[in-house]
């Protein structure tokens, strides 16, 4: 035997210790970003939620406060707003207060009611609508700066939740106001949203509020309540990001540290290994190739009687020891093995022959009847597995197509499979539609599966008078169609779950057209997972271009053709999995 020079354990040993490290602290700065990040976010809901209601009572505070938002919504271009404006003396807002004053000194502004303000004239309904929304901007204005909030506003937005309504907006002191996308929006300004913004004010209508993050802001929604037919809901936006970079700091530096103590431990532990564990071994590896060359049991026992060790060292050391003197005793257990195994492969070969045997394998299939054209194919691979296909009249008008997998391989996988067939065919000549028979199926093969065996099925029933297939797919690979002067497809059926894997469950069908010239394609995933000699997979572009490449042949022509191409493919690379396909030309309805 060749003196190959080998790297020392040790530092292999050593190498899996860093990336073990590298690995922890990856996760550990992972897992303190996200802890942060949902603290963060917790905290900012609990805070945008006080704020919101600091809004809410802001408007609420009015008695008349459904009224005023009402005539805001509905009177929004007749209105003269003066916006932004503080509480001192000469402002617009302040003489059209004093003007009412002047008019209605026995009604208190702030406490005035719905029915007081509806039995003034349209000129001071108006202008009390214009001084309390010009006091609600300036008090906004001051919960927008007082909470640092980057963003204040109130909307109503459409059935759609595709676009907003601006009823306020908080503004920043020099901020200009107006409708384009870098002002402070007015009153009455609509805007389009879509995606985030319109599934977070969904979430709010349904839940009160909701909380949405979009990479270095949050967004809070928080629903007030209905004006004419339309929600109004306060929103908040708060820039994160300088908090986020702090986080960021943080768990890295936390993450450092954390490597630091763990390459310590390493170290500690990387000494230890070698002293009673690498050094023991050095001499088990040495007695080892010592009886390589020389077949020398006795020379292996008196070196490995140094290990005097009672741990894992020292039961490996008896161990070879024992292996050394009984490795005659093994030739002759490994000659009876192989004629074992030779026994077991013939039992198989018999037992693919017997499943193969239990699928149709006459063609033509009907020759009776000119309506259709079906052809099948299934190659095994070397083991028994679990594919089938199957194809039978239920009655004079409706032809029955199934083709499944079986999941595993070997005798259970077979068994299985025939067990699963047989259910099937039943079910199906009972004039199940395809939905219930894989229902009715499902349910009896999980009643008793302790094995937790399973099969993926398309199973399709064709009405030969009208071209009508009616189709259900549990897991299956989707089929491939080909219209009549067309080329084939991929067709994206909805899958349900596999055949016993839970029961209960309701399988759902579908319906196809197929007129004169129409051709379906069925497969299991042995064709698109053939594999070549570089481990690449045949997979599903390949197989359509390959059926492309014989479109015009007849079922059987079309069979012989994709394996032909899936032959060129893989060339000399072994495969692991069976291949089985059918394909049906539908010619023309019943006479």
């Amino acid at each position: 035997m060749k003196n190959r020079k080998r790297d020392s354990i040790i530092y292999q040993v050593a190498a899996m210790f860093l990336i073990g490290i590298i690995i922890a602290g990856l996760i550990s700065y992972g897992l303190q970003r996200v802890a942060s990040r949902e603290d963060v976010k917790r905290e900012t809901e609990t805070f945008a939620s006080y704020v919101a209601d600091e809004v809410k009572h802001s408007i609420l505070e009015y008695p008349a406060h459904e009224w005023l938002i009402k005539y805001w919504y509905e009177h929004y271009e007749e209105m003269d707003i003066e916006y932004d404006v503080d509480y001192s003396e000469g402002t617009l807002t302040e003489k059209k207060y004093n003007t009412w004053l002047s008019r209605h000194s026995d009604i208190p502004f702030r406490y005035a009611t719905e029915e007081e303000l509806q039995s003034l004239s349209d000129v001071d309904q108006k202008l009390y609508a214009e001084i309390a929304y010009s006091w609600l901007i300036t008090r906004v204005n001051q919960i927008k700066a007082a909470y640092d909030v980057e963003f204040l506003f109130c909307v109503l937005p459409n059935e759609s939740f595709d676009s907003q309504f601006f009823l306020f907006s908080a503004a920043a002191p020099g901020a200009v106001r107006g409708s384009s996308y870098e002002e402070v929006y007015t009153l009455g300004v609509t805007v389009q949203v879509g995606g985030a913004q319109t599934d977070a004010m969904k979430a709010a209508l349904r839940d009160s509020s909701h909380l949405a993050e979009a990479g270095d802001y949050v967004d809070y929604y928080s629903h007030v309540g209905e004006v004419s037919g339309r929600s109004i809901l306060i929103g908040l936006t708060y820039d994160i990001s300088e908090l986020s970079k702090n986080i960021e700091i943080k768990a890295l530096h936390s993450t450092e540290l954390t490597i630091l103590q763990q390459l310590i431990l390493a170290a500690i532990c990387l000494g230890l290994i070698y002293r009673f564990l690498l050094k023991p071994l050095k001499t088990v590896q040495k007695s080892i190739r010592s009886y390589t060359e020389t077949k020398d049991s006795k020379q292996v026992a008196e070196n490995l009687s140094v290990i005097t060790t009672k741990n894992e060292i020292g039961r490996l050391s008896d161990d070879v020891t024992d292996m050394a003197k009984a490795i005659d005793d093994y030739a002759v257990t490994i000659e009876e093995i192989t004629k074992e195994r030779q026994r077991i492969d013939t039992e198989l070969n018999l037992a693919t022959r017997i499943q193969e045997d239990a699928l149709p394998r006459t063609f033509p299939a009907f020759p009776d009847r000119s309506e259709i054209d079906i052809y099948a194919s299934m190659a095994p691979a070397k083991e028994v597995g679990g594919d089938f296909y199957d194809f039978f009249f239920v009655d004079e008008d409706h032809l029955c197509m199934v083709i499944a997998d079986v999941s595993g391989k070997g005798v259970p996988a077979a068994l299985f499979m025939m067990s699963s067939k047989i259910r099937l065919g039943d079910n199906a000549i009972m004039g199940k539609t395809p939905a219930q028979i894989l229902t009715d199926v499902n349910n009896a093969i999980s009643e008793n599966n302790r094995q937790e065996m399973f099969l993926t099925v398309w199973l399709g029933i064709l009405e030969i008078s009208t071209g009508k297939l009616t189709a259900s797919n549990a897991g299956h690979e989707y089929p491939a169609l080909m219209r009549a002067n067309g080329e084939f497809e991929l067709y994206s059926d909805k899958h349900g779950f596999v055949l016993g894997g839970m029961e209960g469950i309701q399988y759902k069908e579908y319906q196809l057209d197929l007129h004169p010239g129409d051709k379906l394609f069925l497969y299991t995933d042995g064709l698109p997972e053939a594999t070549d000699a570089n481990h690449e997979l045949f997979g599903t572009n390949r197989m359509i271009n390959a059926l492309n490449k014989v479109k015009d042949q007849s079922p059987q022509g079309i069979l012989e053709g994709v394996n032909k191409s899936v032959d060129e493919f893989v060339q000399d690379a072994e495969q692991f999995d069976d291949l089985t396909m059918m394909c049906l030309e539908y010619k023309c309805a019943r006479r």
